[in-house]
């Protein structure tokens, strides 16, 4: 017999209902505004995210930019024999062929216009032996119909020379860049000669080769531009590192040749310190001072850099070179090529560089 409790407890409940459709609607309003805060976060975070990524790439692209600069630079004049007051390439006024160049270091001017940047060019030999001269003491013809200006030159000793290196012949202030073409026992796998041949060097080209000159085997005479080009570091018209904007250089120039103390910061542009420098004025650069900006990639929605003005009063659409306080006048960086330049964040990396060859040359100039 079922009690008239266990009727009532078989009926339906009236009370039991589901959400309400203002409830349900509440409801999707309130996650709308969790899910709206949450992207509103997330799109801040992210920004900050890609803004901090940005600069740490801008820091790495710039300090490998400094770092490929400052190596070459370093090696600047290596193989010149630069330690010798008799016949010293420092001095030579005249080259063979027209347009040889044995300067270590030569900043190219970018000019004054929107975007300009400087070049920097570096040359070096490969030698293991630093480009020891020796004099000549006797010469010889060994013209051939593929090399008719061929000789063979009598030295005391060609130890450091081997064939396909490239010879510097100086003879005063005259300077002649040949190559080496001789002798077998010079060559890279050598083909000994009975008695070996340690007394003589064959030049490909002799002209105005006389007695009394010297000859260095510099290796591969080398020269390695570093120039900016659509936003990047360039190496000899090869890309070297990306994000990089603008470069700008110095020479650091002593009162005189003989001397190694610095007194003034010029930029390489004018009749001194131009393209048409002197002989004179060359021997007097001792070190450059180098500033690479390197950019931040993000373009910000908002205006992040404005100009920048040196104590010496140069006005910069872009971050300043370096404090000029205390030194001449900082070069001036000019990035308003890019009307949006002002929404990219910048990173500017200097430094001063030691030419060593010129410093060590220092008795002899």
């Amino acid at each position: 017999m079922t009690s008239i409790f266990q009727r009532q407890s078989m009926r339906p409940s009236r009370t039991q209902a589901g959400f309400s459709l203002i409830e349900i609607l509440v409801g999707l309003v309130i996650g709308l505004l969790v899910t709206l805060v949450i992207m509103q976060v997330f799109s801040v975070f992210e920004g900050q995210k890609r803004s901090t990524m940005g600069t740490a790439d801008a820091q790495t692209n710039g300090n490998i930019a400094l770092y490929n600069v400052q190596r070459d630079v370093q090696l600047a004049g290596f193989g010149l024999p630069v330690f010798v007051s008799k016949n010293s390439p420092l001095f030579c006024t005249t080259f063979t062929p027209v347009g040889s160049n044995v300067s270590p270091v030569t900043i190219t001017d970018g000019g004054s216009a929107a975007g300009a940047s400087d070049a920097i060019t570096v040359r070096y030999g490969t030698t293991p032996s630093g480009g020891i001269p020796v004099i000549i003491n006797a010469i010889a013809s060994i013209a051939t119909a593929s090399d008719p200006q061929a000789i063979r030159v009598g030295v005391d000793n060609n130890m450091g020379c081997q064939v396909n290196d490239v010879a510097l012949v100086t003879s005063g202030t005259t300077c002649q860049i040949t190559n080496v073409i001789g002798p077998s026992d010079i060559r890279l796998v050598p083909v000994p000669s009975t008695p070996p041949d340690t007394t003589h060097i064959e030049l490909r080209d002799g002209t105005g080769v006389v007695t009394t000159s010297s000859v260095s085997c510099m290796g591969g005479w080398s020269a390695f531009t570093y120039a900016m080009n659509n936003n990047q570091l360039e190496r000899n018209g090869v890309p070297n590192v990306a994000e990089i904007v603008n470069i700008q250089a110095q020479y650091g120039i002593s009162i005189a040749g003989n001397s190694n103390q610095i007194t003034q910061w010029v930029d390489a542009s004018g009749a001194t310190w131009g393209g048409a420098m002197s002989v004179t004025d060359r021997n007097r650069i001792k070190a450059i001072r180098v500033a690479i900006v390197a950019r931040n990639g993000l373009l910000e929605k908002d205006i992040v850099t404005n100009t920048c003005t040196t104590a010496k009063g140069i006005v910069n659409n872009g971050p300043c070179a370096w404090d000029d306080t205390n030194v001449d006048a900082a070069p001036k960086i000019d990035l308003s090529n890019n009307a949006d330049w002002q929404r990219y964040r910048y990173r500017v990396y200097e430094t001063i560089i030691p030419i060593r060859s010129m410093i060590w040359a220092k008795s002899v100039l």
